[in-house]
């Protein structure tokens, strides 16, 4: 068997959906599940491995890698920042909320989240937004972790080989949420925008690194999965198929917006979290379609209008996260769900 016994993973989707309960359910469908260490403090994150071992079940948990250039932009950068709280304060009045200060101060806790998982070690880690560094990999590997780095092109995934991970995961354009991208767009020959597909992303990547693969992006049903399967991939990665399910933390209003007809398409914006993530498009999107780069201090400015927008049950004004794929999302079960991922390989 692969390194994860079974082709179907559920992703670490951050902010609350990914859900011991979740990952348990896709276990119970015969899948490998993640939790998700963002927006988390140390104590949250400890907490839910507490829980999921309580359960019995096997799983990993996904680290977000603090990017030093958004955390100490300079005097343009903070003044575009500056300009965009400004537009936002009309947002958050629609609401009685208010916009917080411009901060630069949260890395997510990133060394006292490693040396918990380091004291405490599970199963697998894996990393988005950038490489932990090789002395990570290293630790963690030592303490007993199968390490996995992600990333959205072939020049990332030589970069992330580097280091000397257990397995790269492999993210196309097309997946939903934030990019998992670290590089700027266009170094290297090949990238995320040159393959029309995952699969095609897959086979440039398993061309170029010896290393265990996982697909992420419009994997919605068995065929998708098999296709990545096909290509070089040894799971599937699979978000927006289970945002809808009854395990899933997401909020009510995003569930109930995958299944609305008056959302109709999907795009990158920064206008949530001032990092590039696939949104359903709503009025926010549209509205702020020039929003800086600035993460995670967007997602700050924006939280009390996301908060409030979900408090009144509004999604024109929340972050609607969401792949290409999305029309396919369904809700009930995440077991079942993965069940029929699974029977028709």
């Amino acid at each position: 068997m692969s390194l994860f016994d079974t082709p179907f993973i559920a992703a670490p989707m951050a902010g609350g959906t990914s859900t011991p309960a979740l990952v348990q359910a896709v276990q119970a469908g015969g899948g490998l599940g993640f939790l998700a260490a963002g927006y988390k403090s140390p104590e949250s994150m400890t907490a839910e491995i507490v829980a999921a071992r309580a359960a019995g079940i096997r799983f990993g948990m996904n680290v977000f890698v603090p990017d030093p250039v958004q955390l100490s932009p300079g005097p343009d950068a903070r003044a575009r920042l500056e300009s965009y709280r400004t537009e936002l304060e009309s947002e958050a009045a629609r609401y009685g909320a208010s916009v917080p200060a411009v901060r630069f101060d949260d890395d997510d806790a990133w060394r006292d989240k490693i040396d918990a998982l380091l004291a405490d070690p599970v199963e697998f880690v894996s990393f988005a937004f950038g490489l932990p560094g090789k002395s990570v990999v290293q630790a963690l590997q030592k303490a007993g972790t199968a390490v996995i780095s992600s990333v959205t092109s072939v020049a990332e995934a030589l970069a992330a080989a580097e280091e000397g991970p257990d397995a790269i995961a492999v993210q196309h354009t097309s997946a939903g949420g934030h990019t998992a991208a670290f590089l700027p767009a266009g170094t290297g020959a090949t990238g995320a925008q040159a393959a029309g597909t995952t699969a095609g992303l897959v086979a440039q990547v398993r061309g170029a690194v010896d290393l265990p693969l996982i697909a992420a992006g419009a994997i919605m049903d068995s065929s998708t999965l098999k296709e990545v399967l096909v290509a070089g991939a040894a799971a599937g990665q699979v978000g927006t198929a289970l945002v809808r399910t009854e395990e899933s933390g997401a909020r009510q209003a995003h569930k109930d917006a995958l299944g609305d007809p008056r959302f109709t398409e999907t795009a990158m914006t920064r206008a949530f979290t001032g990092r590039s993530a696939r949104s359903l498009v709503n009025e926010f999107v549209r509205d702020h379609r020039d929003a800086p780069e600035g993460y995670p201090a967007i997602h700050h400015l924006t939280a009390p209008i996301r908060a409030a927008a979900s408090a009144a049950g509004d999604p024109e004004r929340l972050n609607l996260w969401a792949g290409t794929g999305w029309k396919a999302a369904r809700n009930g079960s995440a077991e079942n769900v993965v069940r029929d991922f699974l029977s028709g390989l």
